[in-house]
């Protein structure tokens, strides 16, 4: 009986640790590809700003 209960309290806990584990993932995907947009855009600025410096 002891065995049972030490084993449906392990289920019980490692269920909350997978579903944390797949929040902090998704959130993770999320800002990798905000990153990558804002490096782009910066990279987009910079760009813009030197080739209109050089037309003047």
């Amino acid at each position: 009986m002891k065995k049972s209960i030490i084993l449906t309290t392990a289920l019980f806990y490692m269920s909350f640790i997978l579903s944390g584990c797949e929040a902090i993932g998704t959130i993770f995907k999320a800002g990798m590809w905000s990153g990558i947009i804002i490096v782009v855009v910066i990279i987009f600025l910079i760009v813009f700003l030197i080739g209109r410096s050089r037309k003047k």
